[in-house]
C-alpha cells in the first residue's frame, strides 16, 4: 500500500484542481445572489481562475525544475488551501474574483508538477498503472465537478464549494510530505521572469478587454485600450523570447506547422467545448427554474461522454492518425454546439442533451493523442516545452471563450430586449438578467404584464446563448478544418529519439476534463 501513496497524494490535487474548474459553474446563481454580482463579475470569478493557470503553467514548471518538484507541489497545495478558504469567507465579488486568481496560481504550482512527481515516482508497469488510475481520477473529477457543485449550493451553501477543499488539502500536503521524494532538474534553464510577465499582461489585457467589450461596446475607449495593451505587450512577449537564451516559450517550435496546427485546434477545442457551459448554467438555473444538483446533472453527459469516448479511442484507434481523431473529434465538437444552439425561449434541458453529448465525444476523440502528437512533431529536448504550452493554449482557449462568448451572449441578449416592449429600462433589465437575476427581474413586472416580461426574458436569453453558441460551433468546425489542412505525420528526426524529461507525461490532461 506504502507503494501507492505517492500516486493518492497526486490524484488528490488533481482531483481538487480540475474539480475546481468545474464546481463553480453551477454555484454562479447563487454567487450572484449572494453577492450581488454583475454578469462581469461572474465572468472573472471563471476566468480568474482560468487566467492564472495559463499564465503560469510553464513558469511554474521551470521553478520546480530549479527548487524541487514536491516542494513546489506542496506550496501550491497550500496556496490552493489558503485561497479556496479565503474564497469561501469573500463577503464581495472583488475579493471572490482576487482570490479567485490566487487559487489558480496555486493551482498552476500543482498542475505543472503532477506528472513529473509520478514520472519520479513510479517505473516500468507500475508507472503505466499510475498514469491510468489518473486519468481516471481525473475525469472522474471532471464529471463530479457540476455535481458536487450542485449539492453542496442546494443543500449548504456556495461557501462550500471552496470549504470542500481543505480536508483533501490537508491529507494531500500530509502524504506528500511523507511519500513523495524531492526531485529537480540539475540542467534546468533560468526562470524567464520578462517573458512571464508580458505574456501574463498579455492575456490578461485581453481578457479585460473582451469583457468590457461585453459591457460597453467594441468600440469604446474602456475596450480599445485594454486591446491595444494587449496588442503591445504581446509583441513586447516575441521579441523578449527570440532574443533571450532561455525563453519560457521557444518560439521556432512554430515553424513546424503541424505543431501550429495543434496548438491552434487545443485553444479553439477548449473555447467551443466549454466556455458555454457557464451561461448554459445560468440558463437552466435563473430563466428555467432548475435547482443547482439538476442543473449540475443537465451538464454531465457532456463529461461522461467525453470519458467513455476517450477510453474507446484508446482501445480501437491506437492506431489511426493524430490527424483524423483530433481534426475529426473538433468537428464534432463544432457540431455540438451547432446542435446545443437549437434550443428557443421554450426549451427545456432535453434540448441540449444530444449537442452536449455529441461535444463530448469530440472532445474525447481529440484530446487523448492530443498531447503526444504535439511532443512527437518537435525534438525530445522540446518535448516538455510543447506539452507545457499546448496546456496553457487550452487554459487560455477557455479564459478567452469565457470573455468572448460572454460578450457575443450580452450583445444578442440585449438587442432582443431592446426589441421587445415590455420592459421599460432594457439595459437595466438585461445587467440583471445576465447577471443570474431572471426571476427577480420577471417578478418585479406589474401582474398584467409579466407573462408578456417572461417570454421577453426567456426569448433574449435564448437569443444571446444562441448567438455564443453558434460562434462555438463555428470555432471547433474552423479548429477542425486546419488540423486537418496543416497537421503532417511528424518528422521521423524528431520522434523518438532520446531520453524524455520526467516532466514530460504532465502535458497530458484527461479528456473530459476543464483543461482539456
Amino acid at each position: 500500500m506504502r507503494k501507492w501513496l505517492p500516486l493518492i497524494a497526486v490524484c488528490l490535487g488533481a482531483f481538487m484542481l480540475l474539480v475546481d474548474i468545474t464546481i463553480v459553474t453551477v454555484a454562479l446563481p447563487d454567487m450572484a445572489a449572494g453577492l450581488d454580482t454583475t454578469f462581469a463579475d461572474l465572468q472573472w470569478v471563471m476566468d480568474g481562475y482560468a487566467l492564472a493557470l495559463a499564465a503560469l503553467l510553464l513558469g511554474a514548471g521551470s521553478l520546480a525544475d530549479r527548487v524541487g518538484r514536491r516542494a513546489v507541489y506542496v506550496g501550491g497545495l497550500v496556496l490552493f488551501a489558503a485561497a479556496s478558504l479565503a474564497c469561501a469567507l469573500a463577503t464581495g465579488p472583488g475579493a471572490l474574483i482576487a482570490f479567485r486568481a490566487v487559487q489558480g496560481i496555486g493551482g498552476a504550482a500543482m498542475f505543472a508538477t503532477t506528472m513529473a512527481l509520478l514520472s519520479c515516482a513510479y517505473q516500468g508497469r507500475d508507472r503505466g498503472v499510475a498514469f491510468g488510475v489518473w486519468g481516471a481520477v481525473s475525469g472522474a473529477a471532471a464529471a463530479a465537478g457540476p455535481v458536487l457543485g450542485g449539492l453542496l449550493t442546494e443543500h449548504l451553501s456556495w461557501r462550500w464549494i471552496f470549504y470542500v477543499n481543505l480536508p483533501l488539502t490537508v491529507v494531500a500536503v500530509l502524504v506528500t510530505v511523507r511519500a513523495v521524494q524531492e526531485s529537480r532538474d540539475p540542467r534546468a534553464a533560468r526562470i524567464d521572469l520578462p517573458g512571464l510577465a508580458t505574456f501574463t499582461l498579455a492575456a490578461g489585457a485581453l481578457t479585460y478587454g473582451l469583457i468590457r467589450a461585453g459591457e460597453h461596446g467594441w468600440l469604446d475607449g474602456a475596450t480599445l485600450g485594454p486591446l491595444a495593451v494587449s496588442a503591445v505587450a504581446a509583441v513586447v512577449f516575441v521579441l523578449i523570447e527570440l532574443r533571450t537564451a532561455d525563453p519560457m516559450l521557444d518560439l521556432s517550435l512554430f515553424r513546424n506547422r503541424s505543431f501550429t496546427a495543434i496548438m491552434i485546434g487545443g485553444v479553439l477545442l477548449a473555447l467551443a467545448a466549454y466556455s458555454c457551459l457557464a451561461y448554459l448554467s445560468l440558463w437552466l438555473q435563473s430563466v428555467r427554474g432548475m435547482g443547482p444538483v439538476a442543473a449540475g446533472l443537465a451538464l454531465v453527459p457532456m463529461s461522461v461522454a467525453a470519458f467513455a469516448a476517450s477510453a474507446l479511442t484508446g482501445r480501437f484507434l491506437h492506431g489511426v492518425s493524430p490527424r483524423l481523431t483530433i481534426g475529426g473529434g473538433l468537428l464534432l465538437v463544432g457540431v455540438g454546439a451547432l446542435l446545443q444552439s437549437l434550443l428557443g425561449a421554450d426549451s427545456t434541458w432535453i434540448t441540449l442533451l444530444p449537442g452536449l453529448t455529441v461535444t463530448g465525444i469530440g472532445v474525447g476523440l481529440a484530446t487523448p493523442v492530443m498531447a503526444s502528437a504535439a511532443m512527437a512533431q518537435v525534438e525530445w529536448q522540446r518535448a516538455g516545452m510543447a506539452g507545457g504550452a499546448l496546456n496553457t493554449g487550452r487554459q487560455l482557449g477557455n479564459a478567452l471563450g469565457i470573455a468572448l462568448l460572454g460578450a457575443v451572449f450580452q450583445a444578442g441578449l440585449l438587442r432582443v430586449l431592446r426589441d421587445g416592449n415590455a420592459l421599460p429600462d432594457p439595459d437595466r433589465a438585461a445587467g440583471a438578467v445576465s447577471g443570474g437575476r431572471a426571476q427577480s427581474v420577471i417578478a418585479g413586472a406589474a401582474p398584467q404584464e409579466r407573462a408578456s416580461v417572461a417570454h421577453d426574458v426567456h426569448a433574449a436569453f435564448a437569443a444571446g446563448l444562441q448567438d455564443a453558441l453558434l460562434l462555438a460551433a463555428f470555432a471547433g468546425l474552423l479548429g477542425g478544418v486546419i488540423v486537418l489542412a496543416l497537421m503532417r505525420r511528424p518528422d521521423p528526426a524528431s520522434e523518438g529519439q532520446g531520453p524524455r524529461s520526467a516532466a514530460e507525461p504532465a502535458a497530458a490532461a484527461p479528456a473530459g476534463s476543464g483543461t482539456s
